[in-house]
């Protein structure tokens, strides 16, 4: 099975569990339309059964809240604990070492472990657990898939001028790991948004109250344990450090070009309050951070998002 964009790895922790965060991508993308057909026996069965017996509620209970659409991921974790009742920490760190290990010299897993990874054509992988199965066949390594998502949740800050593709990118990504994106231009205040649209650059007065919007939300998203990807021009030093919370756990990628290639891209435009000739501004102003991932935009869409999966060992 090759990558399905917006379906976790089984690792990916949301709240204190593994394989919640994939079980709630499966529900959407099966509802969208999304999930590869061969996937659709499985909905609300094995993996999915054992998790939402260890939390006691209803696979189609817990689909219909998914589906109501008005909660995170987070908040339905939080919602099923109240369906279900409280686990401790040390329920939940069993729970994920079971799954974690499962098909690993397990008489009743290690069986149909094996069957899989011969029809898979995977016998060449070191592949010891059903987990690392469905990496290797949804093209990841779960070496580096453990070693990112069992850590402590980060959040991907986007920046670069106008016209970089932060938007394009940062979208994609969502898609393809499955989670929160915002943009930038959600957190300007109206009166931001008119000066832009009028064509008068921000003053740093201007800049303070979305900044510190930024700030809130990345800061949110991380005391909630749930990754995210947000985007901010950040080009400034102090605007960065104005609006990341914890440098630890932001990972800052500059999507950088020439600019003339910028500026056709915004002469192209439609209907976005920047306006070309501020892109002039845009480029006095940019200080290039030092320690970010930095990307050529000149690249297509598909290879950016290739080399920022390959730089995270997603």
């Amino acid at each position: 099975m090759a990558h399905v964009p917006g379906l976790r790895s089984p690792y990916a922790k949301v709240g204190r569990l593994v394989y919640f965060g994939r079980m709630l991508d499966k529900i959407r993308l099966h509802a969208a339309g999304k999930l590869p057909a061969d996937y659709h026996a499985n909905l609300g069965q094995g993996f999915d059964a054992r998790c939402c017996s260890f939390l006691r509620v209803a696979h189609a209970e817990l689909q219909a809240r998914t589906l109501a659409g008005d909660l995170d991921d987070a908040a339905l974790l939080a919602w099923a604990g109240d369906r279900g009742g409280p686990r401790t920490d040390e329920e939940c760190e069993i729970w994920n070492g079971f799954m974690m290990k499962r098909g690993f010299r397990d008489p009743a897993a290690a069986p149909i472990l094996a069957k899989r990874i011969r029809e898979s054509g995977l016998e060449g992988k070191p592949i010891a657990t059903m987990f690392d199965y469905l990496d290797f066949d949804e093209g990841r390594d779960p070496v580096a898939t453990r070693a990112w998502e069992l850590r402590d949740p980060v959040v991907l800050l986007l920046m670069g001028v106008a016209g970089s593709g932060k938007t394009t990118i940062g979208l994609r990504l969502a898609a393809e790991f499955g989670w929160s994106f915002r943009d930038a231009d959600d957190f300007h205040p109206p009166e931001n948004v008119a000066k832009m649209s009028a064509g008068i650059p921000l003053t740093d007065a201007d800049r303070a109250p979305w900044l510190a919007a930024i700030r809130a939300y990345i800061a949110a998203q991380l005391a909630r344990g749930e990754p995210a990807i947000v985007t901010c021009s950040a080009l400034k030093e102090r605007y960065r450090a104005a609006a990341i919370p914890d440098p630890a756990r932001v990972k800052l990628i500059h999507l950088a070009g020439d600019f003339a290639l910028i500026l056709r891209r915004m002469e192209a435009r439609q209907g976005h309050f920047m306006k070309p000739q501020m892109l002039e501004s845009q480029f006095a102003t940019l200080e290039r951070p030092a320690g970010a991932l930095e990307i050529d935009i000149a690249k297509s869409p598909d290879d950016i998002v290739r080399e920022i999966r390959a730089h995270l060992g997603l």
